[in-house]
């Protein structure tokens, strides 16, 4: 019924449609293995992509060829470029979506693949000899074989929903969970945990009053995610912001003695950096309240995700505090927040290629793994399957380093360090920041993509020659030309910056605070003649490049120097902990 597979992907979330299309993309013939055709890519979650350090994991995943730019790009509602207000190694894209769109477009970009094939079943077990997987075994007794595996199986596996006192077996809401796989690799000699995450009530927009709260429009200029002619947003839904309060907590309170989380009944840890309301009011008693972000659904529909507002409590004592929540007096929920504990196996099982150590040809990728979120979990798919594809054909695999851009952070830090809660990306765990910039990563990362064999690159790598070609060109014209006073002062008192009595570089002028080409342009009329020829992402990263010049060639130096340290071996017994310039999460994951 099935000949045998180069690659067999288990589970279609975020992270299993990227190891589909990455090994396909490759060439390699691959089976998607879903328990339900019609959640292929669905948002768990929030209806998101991006985020700080998050927005450019997506960018890179786009640039090495992956689809998540592409399928956010054509399904996005709105677009923000957030901390603009920082530094350009900060600024994250960030972009909310139309679930529906979102996963039919991805199904659609799936099907467009002929190396790619489905089956709608669950997976009970691997099928291993010796030290080598050899397929998998479904829940209708059905041997798949295939000379690789990707694990990717999200909160599925043996996943228990928590509202209040109910507990519900799932890995979804409305969906079961998966079972046998952990027992087998149990007995095999993996080491399982527990992890813990949630989601908050979804609710009917008709029922809110969005008067009573602050609109959060999108970016007048909104950009994209993918670095391909992906379609540009024309028109964008606003998000909406209100607040919580000390009524709004004090009866979320009133069902702590209930909660799976302060009882005792969860027993994985839960995100860190994504608490539940009644963590966020238990932790930070003194705050009188916290923000939610109302965010659409998408175009077609009135339901609403409540971010910010993430719940296991009963779902009486979650509707009845809502209902207190500014524009909510008179909300109908859709359903409930709940919380979703299920198994994960600590990443320090890994290679670097995200191939387990006891198994050969054998990887596990996304929320297995122990990460949180969306992009993670597709960046971690995308190497396993670009891996899995290595593998099979004897090939070297392929590694990121921290230098090289935040998927190599991230794969580095879980392998590594390891961790027992859910890890998220942050900007500040990359220590080489500046050079892994969003604006950027085509540049970092589609070159080592093409190398590798992805022959659906090929344009790509043009606009890639052509974007550092584009570089060169607009940072010649700032070096070479002069510009006089009586041309730039006007712009300058503009912007509260001295005037200049003499000729002046552009270039000098360029790198005072506060000036920026957009803003040049329209004062000096032959300077806008001679970037015409220039997109908007070609000046841009120009510009940070002239900017951020001396930073970047010291950032390179460190990593020079980092790479010349990594061989030195740190003692067993040293003591992190006395080591205040470490962050206080940093301390707590240290080996000892």
């Amino acid at each position: 019924m099935f000949p045998e597979y180069d690659v067999i992907v288990v589970g279609a979330g975020h992270a299993g449609c990227e190891a589909a299309v990455a090994a396909a993309n490759m060439g390699s013939r691959v089976l998607l293995v879903t328990m339900n055709m019609q959640t292929i890519a669905q948002m768990s979650c929030n209806p998101a992509m991006g985020g700080v350090a998050k927005g450019q994991i997506v960018r890179e995943i786009d640039a090495l060829g992956g689809y998540s730019g592409i399928v956010t790009d054509h399904t996005m509602l709105q677009f923000r470029m957030l901390n603009l207000s920082k530094g350009p190694a900060m600024w994250s894209p960030r972009a909310q979506s139309d679930r529906m769109l979102f996963a039919a477009k991805w199904r659609e970009m799936l099907e467009a693949n002929p190396l790619i094939d489905f089956w709608q079943d669950m997976v009970k077990s691997l099928i291993v000899k010796g030290d080598q997987v050899k397929g998998v075994v479904t829940s209708m007794g059905l041997e798949i074989t295939s000379k690789s595996v990707v694990l990717t199986n999200g909160t599925f596996l043996n996943g228990i929903i928590h509202i209040g006192e109910k507990q519900l077996g799932g890995g979804r809401a409305g969906e079961k969970a998966s079972s046998g796989i952990t027992e087998q690799l149990v007995e095999l000699g993996f080491h399982a945990g527990r992890m813990k995450t949630g989601t908050p009530p979804r609710v009917d927009g008709r029922s809110l009053d969005y008067s009573r709260m602050e609109v959060q429009p999108g970016d007048e200029n909104p950009s994209r995610f993918s670095f391909t002619e992906t379609p540009k947003l024309e028109k964008q839904l606003p998000c909406h912001i209100t607040y919580t309060s000390p009524e709004v907590h004090d009866l979320l309170r009133t069902g702590f003695d209930r909660s799976p989380m302060f009882s005792g009944r969860i027993r994985g840890l839960g995100p860190r950096y994504c608490p539940s309301i009644e963590d966020k009011i238990d932790r930070f008693a003194d705050k009188d309240r916290h923000q939610l972000f109302v965010e659409p659904e998408g175009w077609n529909t009135c339901e609403i995700y409540v971010n910010g507002f993430s719940s296991s409590l009963p779902e009486d004592v979650q509707y009845k505090a809502l209902r207190k929540v500014a524009g909510f007096e008179n909300v109908k929920m859709f359903r409930p927040g709940y919380a979703i504990e299920y198994d994960f196996f600590p990443p320090t099982q890994l290679r670097l290629n995200l191939e387990t150590q006891l198994i050969h040809g054998l990887f596990f990728a996304g929320q297995i793994n122990g990460t949180t979120g969306y992009e993670e979990a597709a960046s971690q798919g995308l190497m396993a399957g670009i891996n899995a594809h290595q593998y099979i054909h004897d090939l070297e695999p392929f590694i990121l380093k921290r230098s090289d851009a935040y998927i190599g952070v991230l794969i580095d830090d879980l392998v590594n360090k390891g961790t027992d809660e859910p890890y998220r990306m942050f900007t500040s765990r990359a220590e080489f920041r500046i050079l892994l910039r969003q604006d950027n990563a085509d540049l970092r990362l589609t070159p080592l993509a093409k190398d590798l064999g992805m022959h659906h690159l090929e344009s790509r790598m043009e606009r890639v020659k052509d974007k550092n070609e584009a570089i060169s060109a607009i940072s010649k014209v700032f070096r070479d030309e002069s510009i006089a006073p009586e041309e730039i002062n006007p712009y300058l008192e503009s912007v509260d910056s001295a005037p200049i009595r003499q000729k002046m570089k552009l270039y000098t002028i360029l790198l005072r605070p506060g000036v920026d080409i957009p803003a040049m342009r329209k004062y000096v009329s032959w300077l806008d003649v001679l970037l015409s020829p220039y997109d908007e992402e070609q000046l841009v990263s120009s510009e940070i490049h002239m900017k951020y010049e001396g930073y970047i060639l010291k950032e390179k130096e460190m990593v020079d120097k980092m790479e010349r340290l990594e061989s030195i071996r740190i003692k067993p017994d040293f003591d992190y902990k006395i080591l205040n310039a470490l962050s206080h999460e940093a301390r707590q994951n240290s080996p000892r």
